[in-house]
């Protein structure tokens, strides 16, 4: 067993998650992999077909079809809300950018439970709007959820095409992730990972969108609802190792990925988290320069670009309850070892 294979099953026996996989290559592909437990505690064995909810690793994904759009002159980042959607001209979000929203300095607040006084995606949307900024616009990192649900809604405006369309187009088409997608058919949610058991349905979570917001907003979003395998997550890591090989220009993905937000509280890309100094998911070993994501439901994709290396991280750490943060500590954990993986460098333990 790998030390990869030996920490993730020892957080299964702690009750982190029923199953974990993983994916550590470069841009040829991977070095390490494999999958460790069940679908759900009381569920058949993962087989590597697996097919897991992303959660916020929706950002950057959706966040690379966006970035396609700037690439081609379709959007750009300073354009504002307001001059893609009509409704929001006149309040205080209309003089937003997309720039902003990318990297969460918009001050749109975070985490809101929308989804509990707006049941229908026509008065979520409207809530969303009338959200009042907590922050003055550029001066903080402050993550948003909403701020990226109108940002799906500003490139589906300017491009005239739905957003699952776009990450279709733009993002999975041109890697070949034939599992990769918003609202899995019946054929993928029969191989899907458990997720939460959750209060607010009444159920454990199987094979739908799992964060309430996207729920409610029944179509794609770009904040969440993508769900997707590790074979093609490995195929986004390798491309994203190799400066974003099939999706963007060179010198696109070095805008992307380079930090925007020094001296604002937190690294950020745009749609990427970068390697903060101090408590980062990337843990100690990873380059300063390296970016990610990370999602709620315990994913995340990781890139040193130095190294030419990506980690690809899937778990169920919401099955059953979302209680709980031990996923932090083995997430630092993992990319610590990952950082070894195929360099004949110690591996921490």
């Amino acid at each position: 067993m790998s030390r990869l294979a030996d920490l993730l099953a020892r957080g299964r026996a702690r009750g982190v998650h029923s199953g974990a996989a993983w994916s550590v290559g470069d841009a040829s592909g991977p070095l390490d992999r494999g999958w460790i437990g069940t679908r759900s505690w009381d569920g058949p064995p993962l087989d590597g077909t697996d097919v897991w909810d992303l959660a916020s690793v929706t950002k950057p994904l959706a966040g690379l079809a966006v970035m396609a759009l700037v690439e081609r002159g379709v959007l750009r980042l300073d354009d504002t809300v307001g001059a893609h959607l009509s409704h929001y001209r006149g309040g205080d979000k209309a003089e937003l950018t997309v720039r902003q929203l990318l990297t969460h300095t918009s001050g749109i607040p975070g985490r809101v439970p929308l989804y509990r006084e707006h049941p229908t995606r026509a008065a979520l949307l409207e809530a969303a709007r009338l959200l009042p900024l907590t922050a003055r616009p550029g001066t903080r990192v402050q993550y948003s959820s909403q701020g990226f649900i109108i940002l799906g809604l500003i490139a589906e405006a300017a491009s005239g095409e739905p957003l699952d369309r776009l990450v279709e187009r733009l993002v999975c088409a041109p890697l070949g992730l034939r599992d990769t997608g918003f609202a899995p058919d019946a054929a993928r949610r029969a191989r899907a990972v458990a997720t939460e058991d959750c209060p607010w349905r009444g159920r454990v979570v199987v094979g739908e969108v799992h964060d309430e917001n996207a729920v409610v907003l029944g179509a794609p979003a770009a904040h969440a609802g993508l769900f997707s395998t590790l074979e093609n997550m490995e195929r986004v890591g390798a491309a994203l190792a190799a400066g974003g090989r099939g999706l963007l220009r060179p010198d696109t993905f070095a805008l992307m990925t380079a930090p925007h937000t020094d001296g604002l509280g937190a690294r950020r890309a745009l749609a990427w988290q970068g390697r903060d100094p101090v408590g980062s998911p990337a843990g100690e070993v990873f380059g300063p320069d390296s970016f990610g994501h990370t999602g709620f439901t315990g994913t995340s994709v990781w890139v040193d670009p130095a190294a030419g290396r990506y980690a690809v991280l899937l778990t169920n750490r919401v099955h059953p309850s979302r209680a709980g943060d031990a996923i932090t500590a083995e997430r630092r954990a993992f990319h610590d070892l990952a950082a070894g993986v195929g360099t004949g460098r110690h591996q921490p333990d």
